[in-house]
């Protein structure tokens, strides 16, 4: 098995040991991202900005992986309060379309740096 790393720039860098994605044959497996601001690697405010963030940065490592956000098959999402999950099908809606991947929504106690939500997946070229 031979895998390639996946890095941008265009994403918040790793804040642990693991990589953005990596990609094995045609697959490739998203890492968790939060709702950092790349540039500052600051969190940004609020549920539905950080929502927002999670998709704009997975969106560039799918890119930096030669894919598209239309070819992720699976997604799962973390969530630190289960009455956001509206905000997050809201959301969710501007960045894909039918067919939509298969989901998982997931509650969880706490996210690294605070974060309201995390979403990690993975993309079939």
């Amino acid at each position: 098995m031979t895998k390639q790393i996946i890095h941008t720039d265009n994403a918040p860098k790793a804040i642990g040991c693991y990589s953005q994605a990596v990609k094995t044959g045609n697959t490739i497996y998203l890492s968790g991202q939060i709702g950092f601001e790349p540039k500052t690697m600051e969190l940004v405010m609020g549920i539905e900005a950080q929502t927002h963030q999670v998709f704009k940065n997975m969106k560039a490592v799918v890119i930096a992986s030669g894919g598209q956000l239309a070819q992720i098959v699976k997604l799962n999402i973390y969530l630190t309060d289960m009455a956001n999950f509206p905000i997050i099908n809201q959301v969710m809606a501007e960045y894909f379309s039918t067919p939509y991947p298969a989901r998982a929504a997931i509650g969880v106690k706490e996210l690294p740096k605070g974060a309201l939500v995390e979403a990690d997946g993975i993309l079939v070229l």
